[in-house]
This record gives structure tokens, C-alpha cells and sequence, in this order.
């Protein structure tokens, strides 16, 4: 079973992606503010986490304490999940200077705006970010291989 990752202020928009996760047989971590999701980050790196480890992690921009940017920017730093695909969510209007400052700060595959997109065309928003990641990470491992 896939695992995803939410970060996500507000209570009904999580709820809303954990059922829709629940319904596509995606297994769903959420936190609430940037702060928790670093602290489990750091848990991961440490080794304390047992559980399945998400492939693709739904930040939203403006979060309390620590920004999806910056949680984005150290998931990139993880030894282990550094190469997680991820998508950034905002329902704030960003200018085009603004949406790459973002997505270049959490290393993202992604900005989507809210409201999200219908269930079916977000899901596939969202596996061809995780598709592309998983593609770039084959591709980067081949390379390597073939220097070796």
C-alpha cells in the first residue's frame, strides 16, 4: 500500500485528502503545522519511525511556525526521504516570480491552487508528480550505475 504525507492547517481540508487517500487505498500521515511534520522528519532520520514512509508528501504553503516550503526544503536534506515527490498547496494567489521562489525553496514537483481539483483529476495530478519523481530517481541511479 502507497503511504502519502499531509501538511495542512486546516482540519477539513486534511480530513477531506485522508478520506479521499482511504477511498484510492492510500495510506495517509497528516500534521497539522510545519513544526510536527520537521519533528517526525527528524524522527525518520534518527531511525525512531517504524511505519511505512510516504513517497509523496501534499505540503500547503502557509502553515504555522514552519512553512511547506521549508518543511519541502528539509525533506530534500533527509538521507531517507529526500526523494519524495512533492506537491505544495496554496489558496493564496501567488505572481509567477513567487510560484518559483516556492517551488525552487522545497525542491517541489508541484503547486496546485485551492480550491484542489476534482478527486480524479487531482489524483492524477498527483501520481504523474509521483510518476516524474520516480522516473528522475531511475534515471539518476542508471547514470550512477553505469559510471561505477
Amino acid at each position: 500500500m502507497s503511504t502519502w504525507m499531509v501538511v495542512e492547517d486546516e482540519p477539513d481540508i486534511y480530513e477531506v485528502l485522508l478520506a479521499m487517500f482511504e477511498v484510492w487505498g492510500i495510506e495517509g500521515v497528516a500534521f497539522v503545522d510545519g513544526a510536527e511534520a520537521v519533528a517526525w522528519i527528524n524522527d525518520v532520520d534518527a531511525g525512531r519511525v517504524q511505519a511505512e514512509l510516504p513517497e509523496l508528501a501534499i505540503l500547503d504553503i502557509r502553515l504555522p511556525e514552519v512553512s511547506g516550503p521549508e518543511v519541502g526544503a528539509r525533506l530534500r536534506q533527509s538521507p531517507i526521504l529526500g526523494n519524495i515527490a512533492i506537491a505544495l498547496i496554496t489558496a493564496y494567489s501567488l505572481q509567477p516570480h513567487e510560484e518559483e521562489e516556492v517551488m525552487a525553496q522545497a525542491g517541489a514537483d508541484l503547486l496546485l491552487y485551492k480550491p484542489l481539483p476534482e478527486p480524479d483529476e487531482f489524483r492524477r495530478l498527483l501520481e504523474n508528480a509521483l510518476s516524474r519523481r520516480v522516473a528522475a530517481q531511475d534515471s539518476s541511479a542508471s547514470l550512477s550505475a553505469g559510471l561505477a
